[in-house]
């Protein structure tokens, strides 16, 4: 052959690189579970490792939250609180969701103004409706929120979503943003609002450290801000109702079950990105990949 034809010579065809800039987002997906799967294959027996220290990690911790709760409420209540307030922060400017954001920050901007009233010496006449309206406000919204969220989820594993001609996912984003929405600003106003009412309790002279407390007041003056009980126990009011329990205290009564569920909530958001974090730094310790 001769030598003058072998620049001519075309070498195999190469492979075309497929571009991501072309690929759906369904596409890209596929893709990236195709390569984890290669990336992981044969490594079924370090996975059952894994999995065992992940669910000991989880076991250990359960008890170690249960009894700490139980011996040390107040602080427990305390430090998941703050994680509450900080974990979802770190995790909205990594992933930069910035509706979240803004709406965590209008939030703690106005429960931070709320906080300083009610823990002021002395402490204003207005500053117990002031609060009680707040989280009250919280609490519907929460509540709303978490309604919706549910029943759009439910709508669309019933396929109500293609009556509307609106996507699967879009549907099912929406029910789960507006769950997450209601739930965790529930948790975050019922805890927020019990050290409030702590504060103005033991302020007001209803609360002492001796459990006895130095101020009473008769059946017909609210007990949160000191006025005149306006609504009738059995009167619909325009704003709030008023509720009376055996102890002539006022309480806006709360379902229990949404109560289990913010506790389940509070619990998946403070802690389990720690317990997640532990079982990574024994995987570490351990060479498990």
């Amino acid at each position: 052959m001769d030598a003058g034809a072998a620049p001519g010579l075309e070498g195999p065809p190469q492979q075309e690189q497929i571009s991501h800039t072309k690929l759906s987002a369904d596409d890209e997906w596929n893709l990236q579970q195709e390569r984890m799967y290669r990336l992981h294959r044969g490594h079924e027996s370090m996975h059952l490792e894994m999995i065992v220290v992940f669910l000991c990690a989880l076991v250990v911790a359960q008890v170690v939250l249960v009894r700490w709760r139980q011996r040390h409420g107040r602080s427990y209540n305390l430090v998941t609180l703050l994680q509450m307030w900080v974990v979802p922060l770190y995790f909205t400017i990594k992933l930069y969701w910035w509706r979240f954001l803004s709406m965590w920050g209008m939030f703690s901007v106005i429960t931070s103004y709320i906080l300083f009233r009610a823990t002021r010496k002395p402490l204003s006449g207005r500053t117990p409706r002031l609060v009680y309206k707040w989280f009250l406000l919280i609490y519907k919204l929460s509540y709303a929120f978490g309604v919706v969220g549910y029943l759009a989820i439910i709508f669309t594993m019933c396929g109500f979503n293609l009556f509307f001609r609106i996507k699967a996912r879009d549907s099912m984003d929406f029910g789960i943003v507006s769950l997450f929405y209601g739930l965790y600003y529930g948790v975050m106003g019922r805890d927020f609002a019990e050290i409030c009412s702590d504060y103005m309790a033991s302020t007001l002279g209803f609360y002492s450290v001796s459990g006895m407390p130095t101020r009473s007041l008769s059946d017909d003056i609210c007990a949160v801000c000191g006025q005149k009980i306006i609504v009738e126990l059995d009167e619909e009011g325009l704003i709030e109702n008023t509720y009376q329990l055996s102890c002539k205290h006022v309480w806006e009564r709360t379902h229990f079950l949404y109560g289990q569920i913010l506790d389940w909530l509070r619990y998946l958001v403070a802690w389990q990105p720690v317990v997640i974090g532990i079982v990574q730094g024994i995987n570490y310790s351990l060479g498990l990949e």
